[in-house]
């Protein structure tokens, strides 16, 4: 793992992350996780509290309907060839119906793009935004995609801080500041990931008009839109569609417990038809004839899913995370050298704090990680991933014992090394 320098002072080069930080993802550094556990050497099963796939959990499962209506869409036959490249036109329109359902005005189906998963729609966003020069607002801590597909767009990136203390809200100064006349949008990420959080009304409504003053666009990532469980019921970007244009994306993957079905969408809402004033939509069509969106028979699927899915369903799963969140929270507080600074009203995962006054041999989150894969076959994600070095993101999207016991795993670990 170590290395000697010229100089001969040590680095910690774990694989290449330290040496080029800039270039990690989340699975990537997941991926080097698990492979520096020797489970036979501690003898403890391996519990990942890294990766946001609550499916791999059996007390998180889809709905039957969901299930049932892509094995009817496969079996009719009628849904094995291509999709048009904007996707089905029942599909558009569903979508369109279900996001409608808490905006003060209508969308069309010409407004959805169905994508393959909300990653895609990402890039998409960021393709149509580009432009020599320009630049994009990203959050800080923030979903590491955009910045990838930045550098891919030839996008500069300017990073805004979300503020623990005020329940990761958006430091809407530095917005103001950071943005000049290249910056052409800033992104959203409600409910938050990493974070946990989800914006009020009221703060959302100060993001739009922020954006407005900028004569920038909005765009809102609500991957895990509706999973919300605290004090802020989930409010969509798009209601505040008229101040400022704002491109919403989306997916089943998370509300649906679906992430292997890769359908996602690609939204426009534009009320006062700013868009449609422009070039902008035959430029959007035009770039999705070049992409391969998903199944066929998974699009046709989705009217039924999004239709007629029991509202206990999201009931349960709202539960759930509520509980998990709780017990993370709650334990957090029990372990001296990390902290939590905001308790989370949604999404599937939280962002703690390490001290590391408190430890004697550790450094840096990336050093953490691993000595906490190796010692305990616990998995969480290096801050320095979601761009917030020297933190911890936490998924509770996990059954409760698997989260107790990885829980009191980490306690251990900590006061292992910490000072005595």
């Amino acid at each position: 793992m170590d290395s000697q320098s010229e100089n001969g002072t040590t680095t910690r080069s774990y694989n290449g992350v330290l040496e080029n930080p800039n270039n990690i993802t989340i699975k990537g550094i997941l991926k080097l996780l698990i492979e520096s556990i020797d489970s036979s050497a501690n003898g403890k099963r391996v519990i990942s509290l890294g990766m946001g796939d609550p499916s791999a959990y059996s007390c998180f499962h889809t709905t039957a309907v969901a299930e049932e209506s892509v094995v009817d869409s496969l079996q009719s036959r009628k849904f094995n060839g291509y999709a048009p490249t904007a996707g089905l036109p029942e599909t558009r329109k569903a979508i369109a119906e279900y996001l409608t359902r808490n905006l003060p005005y209508k969308l069309n189906p010409d407004d959805v793009f169905v994508t393959s998963g909300c990653t895609q729609a990402i890039d998409v966003a960021l393709s149509m935004v580009a432009r020599p020069g320009a630049n994009i607002l990203i959050p800080r801590p923030g979903f590491p995609i955009y910045k990838l597909c930045a550098s891919f767009r030839h996008l500069d990136v300017r990073h805004f801080d979300l503020v623990p203390e005020n329940g990761w809200e958006v430091d809407l100064s530095a917005v103001e500041t950071l943005a000049d006349h290249d910056t052409v949008a800033m992104v959203i990420i409600n409910p938050g990931n990493p974070c946990g959080n989800v914006y009020s009304y009221q703060h959302l409504k100060k993001i739009a008009e922020t954006a407005k003053r900028l004569k920038i666009l909005v765009i809102a990532d609500e991957v895990y839109g509706h999973l919300a469980f605290g004090s802020h019921p989930f409010v969509p970007m798009g209601v505040f569609g008229s101040i400022t244009p704002v491109l919403t994306l989306g997916s089943l993957s998370k509300r649906w417990i679906v992430p292997g079905w890769r359908l996602g969408w690609f939204v426009l809402n534009d009320p006062q038809n700013i868009f449609r004033n422009s070039k902008i939509i035959e430029h959007i069509k035009k770039y999705f004839d070049i992409l391969g969106g998903p199944a066929t028979f998974i699009q046709a699927a989705v009217p039924r899913i999004l239709s007629q899915t029991d509202e206990i369903f999201f009931m349960k799963t709202l539960k759930l995370l509520k509980q998990t969140s709780d017990i993370c929270f709650e334990r957090v507080k029990e372990i001296a050298c990390i902290s939590c600074p905001h308790k989370p009203d949604g999404s599937m995962t939280l962002m703690v704090k390490i001290n590391f006054f408190l430890l004697k041999d550790i450094y840096d989150d990336i050093e953490f990680c691993f000595k906490l894969a190796k010692e305990e076959s616990v998995i969480l994600l290096p801050g320095i991933a979601v761009g917030l070095k020297n933190w911890v993101r936490i998924t509770f999207a996990v059954d409760p014992t698997s989260l107790e016991e990885a829980l009191d795993r980490l306690k251990v670990f900590c006061e292992r090394h910490s000072h005595q």
